[in-house]
Order: structure tokens, then sequence, then C-alpha cells
């Protein structure tokens, strides 16, 4: 039985990859800073041992260290780097309310690069050896387009921007370090997706981002290790 290990699992798509992973048949390490988050605890009942509920927030190292203790001798195949903030200044209008020019919180900044880049790279090295231990091998983390330079044509998000292209900078080390482990690293952007972050008038539903990601991600081969990849599998410039 192939076995998942996600963050951000509470809500959105970290809930719903869990909840597709489950009804695949694999076993799901549902990992959230709510575990007692009603969707999640109804998925973890209604699945019984396929899926078991942890307590993390990914910004906490000393607590991602003790997960991968507690965690010792289970095989990973695929990590999932869910978890993941916009930023206070989530409003669209001019750049991205307080993320535009003039207008930053630097607290907040610091804040969302402890869990968009700080926490997947806190993830990978703590689960190097639990991918290791596993058969596919596959570190996933969920970037954004906006964290492409080459197709800035906007401005503003100076907060999340950074971080999702700090974070595909992290990924694509990871690609070339973990090589001669035989791990597979990409991040790969979701789409616009209906989710608290991406608002309702998001043109992609949870469910289709995630099957979608899921396809890419069981296709993953070496040769794509360090790729830039959307959730239909086609490639975005850095």
């Amino acid at each position: 039985m192939p076995t998942a290990l996600i963050t951000g699992a509470n809500r959105g798509l970290g809930l719903e990859f869990a909840r597709q992973y489950a009804r695949e048949g694999w076993r799901v390490m549902a990992c959230a800073r709510s575990p007692d988050a009603p969707a999640l605890r109804a998925l973890a009942e209604e699945s019984g041992s396929r899926v078991s509920v942890h307590a993390l927030d990914v910004t906490d190292g000393a607590a991602v260290a003790a997960l991968a203790v507690a965690l010792s001798g289970q095989p990973v195949d695929v990590l999932l780097n869910v978890a993941g903030v916009i930023g206070g200044g989530r409003e669209p209008a001019a750049g991205g309310g307080r993320q535009r020019f003039g207008a930053q919180d630097y607290e907040d900044w610091k804040h969302v690069l402890d869990v968009n880049v700080l926490g997947p790279m806190r993830m990978a090295e703590a689960f190097i050896g639990h991918l290791e231990a596993g058969e596919q091998k596959k570190i996933v983390s969920l970037t954004s387009r906006m964290g492409s330079i080459a197709d800035n044509t906007s401005g503003g998000y100076y907060v999340y921007r950074s971080s999702k292209a700090a974070l595909n900078a992290v990924v694509k080390s990871l690609a070339i370090d973990l090589a001669p482990r035989g791990i597979i690293a990409v991040p790969i952007h979701p789409g616009w997706v209906r989710t608290d972050m991406g608002g309702p008038s998001a043109p992609l539903s949870v469910e289709d981002s995630a099957a979608g990601i899921r396809e890419v991600i069981a296709g993953l081969a070496p040769a794509d290790s360090g790729r830039f990849l959307r959730h239909d599998g086609s490639e975005l410039p850095w």
C-alpha cells in the first residue's frame, strides 16, 4: 500500500488530496495545525486505518522533527507540501492591498516565508529517510505561477510572489541534490482554485485540481525532477 504524507490537510486542496488518495487505497498521513477540523476527522473516521491525523505546524522545527521520529520506520512514497499562506494583504485591488509597493507588513512577510519556504524545506530534511524507504520517492510542493519571474507582468503581491519564487528555487536545488538518492522533487501550480485562498470566483474546483495533480504525480519520472509544472502537466517558465 503506497503512502502519502500531506501537510495542510485540514481543508482545501490538502483535505481533497487526503480524500482522493484514501479513496484510491493509499495510506494517508494527514498533517494539520487544526487536526480536530470536522471534515478531516470525518474523513479519518470513514477511511478507517487508511488515514491517520497528526497535529503539525510546519513553522515549528521541533514539531516537524518529533513527527519524523514518531513515524520512524514508516516509508513515504509521496511527500505533498500543501500548507501555505498568501499573507495578510490578500485584497486584489492595487497589486494586492498591503502587498503593494509602499504598504508592506514586514512581520507578515516573515511569517509567509516561514510557512511557504522554510516549511517545505523542514519537511524534506526531516522525512528524507522515510522517502528513501518508499518506492516512489517523490517530493511535491504546491507553488504558484505567481512565483514565476518570467510570467510576472502585473507587479504587486511582493510577499506571496517572493515566497513562491523562493520555494521554486528550493525545490530546484532539492531536485539536484537528492537525485543521487533517487528522489524526484517538483513544484506544481494547482491553478486558480476555489479555496479559502483562491476565493469563490476561481474557475477550478478543488476536486479537479487535486485529480489533475495526482495524475501528474503518478506519471513523474526522474527526468521530470526540477521541472516547474501546472496541474495539467504542462510546464511553466521560471
